[in-house]
């Protein structure tokens, strides 16, 4: 499966990209293709509205980078989008990726799933970016694989000390660390990308 992976967070180095790059290493250990595309490293502008892409074969108007990412876009059978909770909802940057999305509204997706790796400091503050989640998914005809969250995010770094990371696929504890041994606790979204894994019997 060729899975692309876009993070929403401006924060270089912080802990939506940490989480990404472990789903990402996760993922890519199970046999898939993945693409990490960070949006603290590239320029994305919002939707100007203005159509062109209906007209041009899909191509944006803007010379941006999204054009680029686009032919990421046209290439992925799942779509995973990492972003940090500011004020209830996703981070502006990756908004904008979702409504620069819209330049394949006629000539259609390859996509056939998408989720979400969402990280916030407060806990309970995630309804509005699942719910994007599941209209995005409803509309599309997507899979909708669900969201992993992760709250606490107090300091970069945090997500190393997450609770929500610290249990491996038969819900035992590991130890925190690297990011390669504690890639297990995507045990959920590895097993909707890989639909299968060892018994824990």
């Amino acid at each position: 499966m060729n899975i692309l992976v876009v993070t929403g967070s401006p924060r270089k180095g912080g802990n939506t990209e940490i989480l990404a790059d472990a789903f990402a290493q996760a993922a890519k250990e199970s046999g898939h293709e993945v693409t990490v595309r960070k949006l603290s490293r590239l320029k994305v502008g919002p939707c100007l509205a203005c159509e062109y892409c209906f007209t041009h074969d899909g191509v944006c108007v803007q010379n941006d980078d999204m054009n680029e990412i686009l032919l990421d876009v046209h290439k992925a059978d799942m779509l995973v989008l990492a972003s940090p909770i500011y004020w209830f909802d996703i981070s502006a940057q990756i908004k904008c990726f979702i409504d620069r999305m819209y330049a394949c509204a006629k000539t259609g997706f390859h996509i056939t799933s998408a989720a979400m790796l969402l990280d916030s400091g407060s806990p309970g503050v995630y309804n509005a970016a699942q719910a994007q989640l599941k209209d995005i998914c409803d509309y599309l005809k997507w899979e909708n694989k669900g969201a992993f969250t992760a709250p606490g995010m107090v300091e970069k770094g945090s997500i190393y000390q997450s609770a929500a990371l610290a249990q491996d696929v038969c819900g035992e504890s590991v130890g925190m660390g690297p990011v390669s041994i504690w890639v297990p606790a995507f045990f959920y979204f590895i097993l909707a990308i890989t639909e299968s894994t060892e018994s824990c019997q």
